[in-house]
């Protein structure tokens, strides 16, 4: 910038030079003419905006004229003054040797954030005192601005649970049911039974028949609470969908043990999900890759995928993990891998050796 500045006083000294070779008559008709075409710009421009080399040549220059004749020039007094408090302002501000105050880290912010989504019901205070036990002293006000910046109202007026955080809350007291068929090399189609829990995905396959009657189901029922013993209890909840099998007999067999019964609605199995995806995991890896001989094959056929799908095969909602088995621990160095079939080879369990 100070060598623009040179320059451009060099050029105007070159032209002032100029002028001095010039006629008084021809210097006084471009001064008119310079004067014209400033009041036409004054009524075009209201307001120009010169570089701040522009304005160093004009102030320089404008001390070698009368008072009087300042009046006329594009600058005013005021802005003169303006400027000059800029170069003051400039000259005298020294950057800060001190560092102010550090910003938010990252990690905090983003655990506000998780802490706030996480807890509909919390307030920017409560969620500050939460950091607080958790070692981070950070500020409530700084709280709310984190929150007020990610578009979160900071106070506990936010929306309640969404289905999902709402149904995973519940699910350690719903069970839920349903009927699955399968069709023999001769074309009998035959009905199963199976109930899942919600919590831990645990599947109980409880039958098999070509013709189950209201009789039939209800005995299922009674059979599955003899299985659960006193695990029975914890259940609050039963999904099932409108099929008349399921009769009053039926119900009152999980009423008796506390359970309430929810209906879905008609033609709607999202509403009972878990289970629908349940009898899609079976026909994708089981029944659509083997032939059904017969019920007594079928029986020993789902009682097998039953015992893979409960203490080995890995499900998303539980961190890969599965019902019956937890996640091992971290794998050393010289890690050895066995496989086990079952029904065959058509499902493959590995695992760790010790």
């Amino acid at each position: 910038m100070a060598l623009r500045l040179v320059y451009l006083i060099f050029i105007r000294l070159l032209g002032g030079l100029a002028l001095f070779l010039r006629s008084d008559v021809s210097k006084e008709a471009e001064i008119l003419v310079l004067r014209h075409q400033l009041a036409v710009l004054r009524r075009q421009v209201a307001r120009p905006k010169p570089s701040w080399a522009d304005r160093a040549f004009i102030t320089a220059l404008a001390r070698l004229l009368p008072k009087r004749r300042r009046v006329g020039l594009l600058v005013t007094p005021g802005t003169l003054l303006r400027w000059h408090a800029d170069l003051v302002k400039r000259r005298w501000t020294f950057k800060r040797k001190t560092p102010g105050r550090p910003p938010t880290k990252p990690t905090t912010c983003a655990l506000v954030l998780r802490l706030a989504a996480e807890n509909p019901s919390w307030g920017y205070r409560r969620i500050a005192g939460e950091l607080a036990g958790l070692g981070r002293n950070v500020g409530a006000a700084t709280v709310w601005r984190i929150l007020h910046k990610a578009g979160i109202d900071p106070a506990p007026r936010r929306s309640g649970p969404g289905w999902g955080q709402f149904l995973r809350a519940q699910a350690s007291g719903i069970l839920a049911c349903d009927f699955f068929h399968a069709d023999t090399i001769t074309l009998a189609r035959l009905y199963c039974f199976a109930v899942v829990e919600h919590a831990s995905r645990r599947v109980h396959v409880l039958g098999v028949t070509a013709n189950p009657t209201a009789g039939w189901v209800a005995q299922q029922a009674k059979n599955l609470m003899l299985e659960l013993g006193e695990r029975a209890g914890d259940f609050k909840f039963l999904i099932r969908d409108r099929d008349a099998k399921f009769t009053a007999t039926f119900d009152e067999v999980f009423r008796a043990e506390g359970i309430r019964i929810l209906l879905t609605a008609p033609q709607a199995p999202r509403m009972n999900a878990i289970t629908e995806r349940w009898v899609g995991s079976v026909r994708r890896e089981l029944l659509d890759r083997i032939l059904i001989m017969n019920a007594r094959h079928l029986r020993k056929v789902l009682a097998e995928y039953e015992i893979h799908f409960n203490n080995h095969r890995p499900h998303r909602a539980l961190n890969h993990a599965s019902p019956l088995r937890p996640l091992p621990g971290p794998a050393g160095t010289d890690l050895k891998i066995t496989r086990q079939d079952r029904l065959g080879g058509l499902l493959h369990e590995y695992a760790q050796v010790a």
